[in-house]
């Protein structure tokens, strides 16, 4: 009995003896953890301010924002540990292997975050733009790391990776504030050029969401084996762009019948 007293008050005094002896170690690990903790939050939320208040693009700045905290976080994380007396060393390399590891497991993720990073700073668009890629059109609504989500005409929301996004050709339309809308319009040969042509610029100077610069054409395309082929070509505001090629098409077809002037079926629309 007296034996096993011995042993636990020698056990206690060891216990005594080393939490004495750690106990500066842990009490400065507490304070650089809790000051670490506040230190973090407020250069996160001064950065982040900061990059508002210089209009950065909120995507790029939500993303930076995580990279600073969790960056910080894991400095933090180190030197608390350092300050314990752990050996930093051994734990980086273990976190090196671990985030090889991932790396080979995820290269198709890797390949969309490279992708997502890529649109973030060159930003070759923005939300709100309209684009065409990939096969695909829609208005961008959101940009994230690995996915770039835009949304329909008809209202679907397609997300397309970003890897592919950036590795392939983009279209922008509301890049530039203006566009232009070309059209096609057949008539046959026993039509008066000169005629179809007048009637087209009159319709065309009607319509006041036609801008005078750059001037507008109507210019003979080509002469086919049906027809003869009008080329029209107008500038117009991004947003004015649905709206005047359709009143286009409809005015020249109202007047065309009014003047009897025989068109050929095929009108085309395209977009530069």
């Amino acid at each position: 009995m007296k034996l096993r007293i011995d042993l636990i008050d020698q056990y206690a005094n060891n216990f005594t003896k080393v939490l004495i002896d750690y106990a500066p170690k842990l009490i400065a690990a507490l304070l650089l953890l809790v000051v670490g903790i506040w230190a973090i939050r407020f250069i996160t939320s001064v950065s982040r301010k900061i990059m508002v208040r210089r209009e950065v693009e909120p995507t790029l700045v939500e993303f930076l924002s995580d990279i600073i905290f969790w960056g910080l976080r894991i400095l933090l994380f180190i030197a608390v540990i350092s300050k314990l007396g752990i050996e930093s060393s051994s734990f980086l390399t273990i976190l090196g292997a671990a985030g090889l590891a991932i790396g080979l497991s995820l290269q198709g993720s890797l390949s969309n975050f490279a992708g997502g990073m890529l649109i973030i700073f060159f930003k070759p668009f923005k939300l709100g733009d309209t684009i065409e890629a990939q096969g695909v059109s829609g208005t961008v609504i959101d940009i994230q790391i690995f996915v770039t989500q835009l949304l329909t005409a008809n209202n679907q929301v397609i997300f397309v990776p970003n890897g592919a996004l950036s590795n392939g050709t983009i279209i922008n339309f509301s890049q530039q504030q203006t566009r232009r809308t070309d059209l096609t319009m057949g008539i046959s040969y026993d039509t008066n050029i000169k005629e179809a042509k007048d009637l087209i610029t009159g319709i065309l100077d009607a319509n006041p969401k036609i801008l005078d610069h750059p001037t507008a054409s109507v210019t003979v395309k080509e002469l086919t084996d049906s027809g003869i082929k009008i080329a029209i070509r107008v500038w117009v505001k991004n947003e004015d762009f649905g709206d005047v090629t359709s009143a286009i098409l409809e005015d020249c077809k109202t007047a065309f019948d009014e003047a009897k002037i025989n068109y050929q079926p095929f009108v085309r629309e395209t977009s530069r």
